[in-house]
């Protein structure tokens, strides 16, 4: 079974970690950079989210044009995971393809789609009228 620490990052607001466990962090498994998720398997329903990135158990970071569920080494001129300190630079790098695996540990994501209630509302830090 897999495990992941998902980051939402709310667009308007700020980010929120979730720990997802047993079956619902198999749902997360095949899922691909940029395809749209439900908020329930988080615990925000009534949301949508989409997949932005992510990194594996040695942090090695996944990048949305490599396809598959593993590591390759790519030689990578700019981009996610690699920033080149001069102009016309590349280098080898390992890089995680874009499609989630076991080997993931943290899955990154944003909110595409609002619920009914906020997410502060959610989590029970929000304020309550009287």
């Amino acid at each position: 079974m897999a495990d992941f620490k998902v980051v939402v990052s709310d667009p308007k607001t700020k980010s929120y970690q979730f720990d997802v466990k047993g079956p619902e962090a198999n749902k997360f498994i095949g899922k691909v950079i940029g395809q749209d998720i439900d908020g329930s398997v988080v615990g925000l329903s009534g949301y949508k989210l989409m997949i932005t990135g992510g990194s594996d158990k040695s942090g090695i970071v996944m990048r949305a044009d490599l396809p598959g569920p593993k590591r390759k080494k790519i030689l990578a001129a700019t981009g996610v995971g690699y920033s080149p300190k001069a102009k016309g630079i590349r280098r080898r790098k390992t890089m995680h393809g874009k499609e989630i695996s076991s080997d993931i540990v943290q899955i990154n994501t944003k909110v595409v789609g609002y619920g009914e209630r906020s997410i502060e509302e959610i989590l029970g830090g929000g304020k309550t009228e009287e």
